[in-house]
This record gives C-alpha cells, sequence and structure tokens, in this order.
C-alpha cells in the first residue's frame, strides 16, 4: 500500500538530529463532561480492535444507543475522580514523562521525552508532528501498557506506524512491545505494596486486578491473559507471599460476551464469605491511576466489598510519579537505548576521565 506523503518539515542539512522517546497511553475525555465524554467514547469504541464486532452490526448499536446513554454517567464517574489538573490519567502521565527525563539527563542521555494518548488529546500524529519539527532522527515508543494486547498496544503501534508510514524522512525507530515481567517494575510494584503495609498493616488477602478482555482474545492467541498471570505471580515472589494469600481477578466487563475471569465485581462479592475481612487490592496493569482504578476499583469496589460483609477495603495506588516506578521506566527506557549516540558531552567526557583513572591505577599496581 502507498500513502500519500506528507510534506517534511523545514530541514538544513547539518542540523543536529534528536533523539525521542514517546509514552503513549490510552487515553481521556478533556473534561467531565457528557459532550467531551461523547467525543472519546465515539473514538474509542469505533477502534475496530477494540471492539471486534462487523462494523454493519456495532455502527446502529454505538450511535444510537451507546452514545446517547453512557457519556452522561461516564461524565459523573469522571467528575467524581478529577484533579484540579485534569484527568488523573493526563495528569500522571505527564508527571511520568517530565521526571523520566530528568533522570535520564542526570545519567547523561540526551533524550527527548514527550507523551501522546490513542485516543483524545494529545493525539499521536500530532506529538509525532511536533517531535519532527523538533528534529527527530530516532524515537523509541513505549506504550504505557505492561501487559500486551491487542486492544492496547496493537492499536497504538497501528496508528504510529501509519503516521510513519506517510512520512518521507522515516526516523529509526524501537518499539517496546511489553514490559510485563521487567524486573525494576515488578520491584516498584512490589515496593507500592511493602509502603502501604508498613503504613496500615497487611489485609488477609492480596488481589490482583487486571482490566479484561473477552475471553474469545485468548482463544484467538492474544497473550494478555499469561502475561497478567505472570506479572502478578512475579510480584507475589517478590512480596514472598505463598498460595492462598493473593489472587488475581478481571474487571472492567463490557457487554453480554464472556471475558475473562473471574470477574473483579464477583470475587469482592465472594470474599467475605470465605473469611477475608480486610482486602489489599491492587491494579499492576496500570502504571498510573485512572478511571478504572480511581472509581471502579478504589470507590465502587470498596462499596461492593463492604456490602458483601468485608471490614477494610484498602487500594494500593499506581506507582504513578513514585520515585521507584520513574526509575524503573527509566531503566527500562535506557536499556531500550542501547546502541544509539544518546551521551552528552559531558557524559563522554567523564566516562572518558574514569577510564584514564582506572587505566592509571592499573598502572600504578604494575609497578
Amino acid at each position: 500500500m502507498t500513502l500519500p506523503l506528507k510534506p517534511e518539515p523545514d530541514y538544513a542539512h547539518g542540523t543536529r538530529l534528536k533523539t525521542g522517546v514517546l509514552l503513549i497511553n490510552l487515553g481521556t475525555p478533556d473534561a467531565p463532561t457528557p459532550a467531551a465524554l461523547r467525543s472519546y467514547l465515539k473514538e474509542f469504541l469505533s477502534d475496530p480492535r477494540v471492539v471486534e464486532i462487523p462494523k454493519f452490526v456495532w455502527w446502529p448499536i454505538l450511535n444510537f444507543i451507546i452514545l446517547n446513554v453512557r457519556p452522561k454517567k461516564s461524565a459523573v464517574k469522571y467528575d467524581s475522580i478529577w484533579m484540579p489538573e485534569g484527568s488523573p490519567l493526563r495528569v500522571y502521565t505527564e508527571r511520568q514523562t517530565q521526571r523520566i527525563e530528568e533522570v535520564l539527563r542526570q545519567r547523561g542521555l540526551d533524550v527527548h521525552l514527550a507523551y501522546a494518548m490513542r485516543y483524545g488529546n494529545p493525539s499521536i500524529p500530532s506529538v509525532l508532528e511536533r517531535m519532527r519539527a523538533q528534529g527527530l532522527r530516532r524515537l523509541l515508543v513505549l506504550p504505557m501498557y505492561p501487559q500486551y494486547s491487542a486492544s492496547t498496544t496493537a492499536t497504538a503501534f497501528d496508528v504510529l506506524l501509519g503516521e510513519v508510514m506517510a512520512m518521507r524522512n522515516q526516523p529509526d525507530l524501537r518499539l517496546i512491545r511489553s514490559f510485563h515481567d521487567y524486573d525494576p517494575y515488578i520491584s516498584a510494584l512490589a515496593a507500592q505494596v511493602e509502603r502501604h503495609w508498613a503504613a496500615k498493616g497487611r489485609g488477609d488477602l492480596l488481589l490482583f486486578s487486571f482490566h479484561g478482555v473477552p475471553k474469545f482474545s485468548l482463544l484467538k492467541g492474544d497473550p494478555y491473559h499469561c502475561e497478567c498471570h505472570k506479572t502478578a505471580r512475579l510480584i507475589a515472589e517478590k512480596l514472598g507471599l505463598a498460595d492462598g494469600q493473593w489472587k488475581i481477578s478481571f474487571q472492567s466487563r463490557f457487554g453480554k460476551a464472556e471475558w475473562l475471569k473471574p470477574y473483579t465485581a464477583e470475587v469482592l462479592a465472594d470474599l467475605p464469605k470465605q473469611g477475608v475481612k480486610t482486602l489489599d487490592i491492587m491494579c499492576p496493569g496500570f502504571p498510573a491511576d485512572c478511571l478504572e482504578t480511581l472509581e471502579e476499583i478504589a470507590m465502587e469496589g470498596k462499596e461492593e466489598f463492604l456490602h458483601a460483609g468485608g471490614q477494610d477495603y484498602r487500594y494500593i495506588p499506581c506507582v504513578n510519579d513514585d520515585a521507584t516506578g520513574v526509575q524503573a521506566l527509566a531503566d527500562l527506557i535506557q536499556a531500550n537505548l542501547l546502541g544509539w549516540p544518546v551521551a552528552t558531552m559531558a557524559a563522554d567526557d567523564a566516562a572518558q576521565r574514569e577510564r584514564q583513572r582506572l587505566k592509571a591505577l592499573a598502572l600504578g599496581a604494575g609497578k
């Protein structure tokens, strides 16, 4: 397939070309209003990667039913978690981007970080255009989904690669597919739990709630289910938990089709009957808090658990802009930049001085 090439930004030969890192998150409405939610949900639910139903069947359901009912309900939920600076997902993603760049620059790496949203703003095309205008030559892309799924990671890559296909002067490109078992990230999640236990004590059970997907995605070969289980197991091992001290579930079911089980809502209703009175719960599939963690899990989940007879329900936040989580993501990015010329001149000089110092020590030892 041949696409019409986009005009290139003004280019001067000899210009110093830059290395960029692009973080991609799911997206968020611009405001907690029905109008903003309608625009956001239309883009999100029109993605064939997200809703794998033939368009001629899904289009009238989406446009005549869902978009006339759901925006108002969703706006109320977003309003309940909206921060003074805006949507939590956008606020935390922006903070992560800034602080990761600071860490990498402190390490002597000359890289320029930006973030984009798959749905909503800032869009992937608009951010790529800005990075190109700034002299982008190499691009590392990190979707902020630890566990790979066609409905999250793949659709982000679809849009990104479509934009790259239309470029005349394409950048060197590297994609990070997933980081579900990346040890520094697992350690950051475990540290969140340990800090929570140190402050509030340890509950009867630790529940890992992941975003759900339809069961047929697993049957068709999507690795998401397996990667979620591995993430949970690795965190439990890091914490020294035995079988029976932790459990996994899947949230955010939509529609009537069967999704990955067990469903979080059903688990929360059943745990008190099994003697679990104090519950710790976290969402390891989300590096940043958002509607699905702050409203669905921290608020709705608490109500469901307490109504079922539970006594204490404690939500453990995502890593957000915590220093441990930022360091882990910086480590991941740095590892994937290997081989690219991203060291600053100061870092090169420091490395050269260190080599000279070690050489002098070696020569002195040989005398």
